[in-house]
């Protein structure tokens, strides 16, 4: 039995270890996944940005608590900084979340970013895809918390919350327009510190100055001490309303089509870039190509034109 068979049929060790391979770029990942896609679509995904120390992991226990307790299956991608030695997630947000670890209808997985910016890691859509496939109806993402360019997971929720919290020195940092722009909800978190009233005083006129959105929908704003669990229940209610408005205005099934191109356009990506650099290696051309840069007989662009070029006559 394949893999993917395995997961549709509810194997958890099977899932895992597919993620691992998908994370670590195993090409035979690939095949699994592919045969996983007609499986995908059903899963609601939620995204959670923010500053980091803005309580972005407690808020995500204290969701899953009430989507457990409707009856919701539910699938958390956490997103940590990566550590310089082992390339792994150093916060390791599972420890966090432990408490739902022995809940089966829980399936939570840390990534680390590698590198890459925006918040979110080259696996995320991809181990989304699979939480999806294994039947999960709501799937979190919560990403790094890089600030103010953490607009990547724009392209992967249907619905993005983006979580302020006061004293963090200048508040208005914490709110410029790229963040501005992809909040579909947005929190006040540790609303019970000096400070939480001209963050919501910010956030409102930023928000009145920013342009009007397309969908007509107009972000509101949620208090929360997350630790004691206060405003989270209004929260989750918050991206139950959000959900039936953009169901009512088809603008989810525009948000479906705007991620399915996103990770179209991800691999195609990855599988082309893939596909020049063996091809460069198996010529032995590297180190031809980097003295030809370093000495300026050519330039960076040019190259890459003339690679391109080289490919498109051979076929």
């Amino acid at each position: 039995m394949t893999i993917a068979k395995r997961i549709l049929d509810g194997d958890i060790r099977a899932a895992s270890r597919l993620m691992r391979d998908i994370d670590d770029r195993i090409p035979s990942a690939m095949d699994s996944l592919k045969e996983l896609y007609p499986k995908t679509g059903r899963a609601y995904i939620i995204g959670i940005t923010g500053p980091p120390g803005s309580g972005k992991s407690t808020i995500v226990d204290k969701m899953v608590d009430i989507f457990r307790q409707e009856g919701k299956s539910v699938g958390i991608v956490a997103v940590d900084p990566t550590s310089p030695f082992s390339g792994g997630a150093i916060l390791g947000d599972r420890v966090r979340m432990q408490r739902h670890a022995t809940d089966e209808g829980v399936f939570i997985r840390s990534l680390a970013t590698r590198g890459c910016l925006g918040g979110l890691t080259r696996s995320t859509q991809d181990i989304v895809n699979v939480m999806d496939a294994m039947g999960k109806d709501i799937i979190l993402v919560e990403t790094v918390g890089v600030g103010q360019d953490e607009v990547d997971i724009v392209h992967t929720a249907y619905t993005s919350i983006v979580i302020l919290v006061p004293g963090l020195g200048d508040d208005i940092q914490a709110i410029k327009a790229g963040i501005i722009e992809i909040g579909d909800l947005f929190v006040i978190n540790k609303c019970d510190r000096d400070g939480a009233d001209k963050v919501e005083r910010d956030l409102r006129g930023a928000l009145e100055m920013g342009r009007k959105r397309e969908d007509g929908w107009e972000p509101p704003i949620f208090k929360t001490e997350a630790i004691s669990g206060k405003g989270i229940f209004e929260l989750v209610y918050g991206i139950l309303r959000h959900k039936q408005a953009m169901e009512h205005d088809s603008v989810l099934e525009r948000k479906r089509n705007e991620r399915a191109k996103a990770t179209f356009l991800e691999v195609l990506e990855s599988e082309v870039m893939a596909h020049f650099i063996e091809k460069i290696e198996k010529e032995g051309s590297w180190k031809g190509m980097i003295n030809d840069l370093m000495n300026r007989r050519t330039d960076p662009y040019s190259l890459a034109e003339k690679i391109i070029a080289e490919e498109l006559k051979n076929h």
